[in-house]
């Protein structure tokens, strides 16, 4: 918490409940802007703005970053409208997860990243190609072959943009690698231990195992799908978390939601929270099937974790101060003053909605996080309707837990 600035702030959201994990921050009160950046977050501010917004009964949070997405839009078949998505979710940051490898990656910068007013990051594919046999009704695995993953091209795609590519990316298990299997895992890991940064992996089906591929995993690498449905989830023949997750996650390794189309499942995730094992990130892994739900985006999956149990603050941190921390871009993700002035605007709304995983198992919400309004350095942004959740908003504005 800090002193409102003598010169006059250019806007003041006031009377929201502030959440701020990074800084310990959880009460009503104001936050200001001043030229594109936090100025102040505190009581009693809006007297030194020249523009006031009234935003009692609202969260305020900093911007909401989905750390999971495919946003290499038109030249990738799984790619979805970075725009529309961060619209219609209220996100200011997004992080593509291994749409483009080398091979591909400068149109991803020059064409979508360049054109775009939000925020966008990439952790690279290891696969030469990036994603590129993905799409309604076609499947073809991008690292079967260990002539598609060479290192060399990898690492010196990453060392020439570590502006925007935060880490490298690889998908493990079944089709995806194949016969390639663990092998893939080791080359990708080799490249991002030449660059210093995180690996995020997708874990699908076996082999190779779960437990194999996470015991691989380093300090700051992400196990990205890590509630998936079985066959090879988190769940041993117990029905308790793995030993091998529960050693990983001691080491430093991040687990995160990851929801798309194939990897969120209730009694995965019901099992895990049962045991303590909670993620550390949430995110939507969105692409063009996976936005036509059950997962839609990281609004819609932060509102189903709410309603599995994990509380308001949990959840705003997992999508917040979390993701920019395992991108290693810590002045994101909090609202101390002098941090970019990225802010999401959330109403928590009474609803009736009944949630579905992957495998079209249902349970009874009685929450949902809505849009209210998003500011991106400080400027505001337009947010979409989410028509696929209005018809069940209850009790007009909804309420707020402040």
């Amino acid at each position: 918490m800090s002193e409102p600035a003598a010169q006059a702030f250019d806007l003041v959201l006031a009377g929201g409940r502030v959440l701020d994990e990074r800084n310990g921050v959880d009460g009503v009160m104001d936050v200001a802007v001043k030229d594109g950046r936090i100025a102040a977050v505190g009581e009693n501010l809006a007297a030194g703005a020249r523009r006031v917004e009234d935003v009692s009964g609202s969260i305020v949070a900093p911007g909401l970053i989905d750390i999971h997405t495919h946003v290499y839009h038109k030249a990738t078949s799984l790619s979805v409208d970075p725009g529309f998505i961060a619209r219609r979710s209220a996100v200011t940051t997004m992080v593509d997860a291994g749409s483009a490898g080398a091979g591909n990656y400068d149109g991803f910068r020059d064409y979508v990243m360049a054109h775009s007013p939000y925020r966008i990051f990439a952790f690279l594919n290891i696969s030469f190609p990036g994603i590129f046999g993905f799409d309604k009704g076609l499947f073809i695995g991008e690292a079967t072959l260990r002539e598609m993953l060479p290192v060399d091209r990898c690492a010196a795609k990453v060392e020439a943009n570590r502006d925007r590519i935060v880490g490298v990316k690889v998908r493990i298990g079944g089709p995806v690698t194949g016969e390639l299997g663990l092998g893939a895992l080791e080359l990708a890991l080799e490249a991002a231990d030449a660059v210093g940064l995180p690996l995020m992996t997708h874990i699908g089906t076996a082999p190779p195992s779960y437990a194999d591929v996470v015991s691989m995993l380093r300090p700051g690498d992400i196990l990205t799908h890590c509630y998936r449905p079985e066959p090879n989830s988190a769940l041993g023949p117990d029905g308790k978390v793995m030993q091998a997750l529960l050693d990983a996650r001691e080491r430093g390794v991040l687990f995160d939601i990851a929801h798309g189309m194939g990897a969120f499942g209730y009694d995965t995730a019901e099992a895990a929270l049962r045991d303590g094992f909670l993620p550390d990130l949430i995110s939507s892994d969105v692409h063009v099937i996976a936005v036509e739900g059950p997962g839609y985006d990281l609004l819609h999956t932060m509102s189903k974790l709410l309603n599995c149990g994990l509380t308001l603050p949990q959840v705003i941190g997992m999508s917040t101060s979390r993701p920019a921390l395992a991108i290693r871009h810590p002045e994101l993700g909090h609202l101390g003053v002098g941090a970019p002035a990225d802010i999401t605007v959330l109403r928590q709304v009474d609803s009736d909605y009944v949630f579905a995983d992957v495998e079209g198992k249902t349970r009874q919400g009685s929450t949902l996080l809505h849009p209210m309004a998003v500011y991106l350095g400080g400027r505001e942004m337009e947010v979409a309707r989410r028509p696929f959740e209005e018809p069940f908003l209850l009790g007009g504005h909804g309420r707020c837990s402040c």
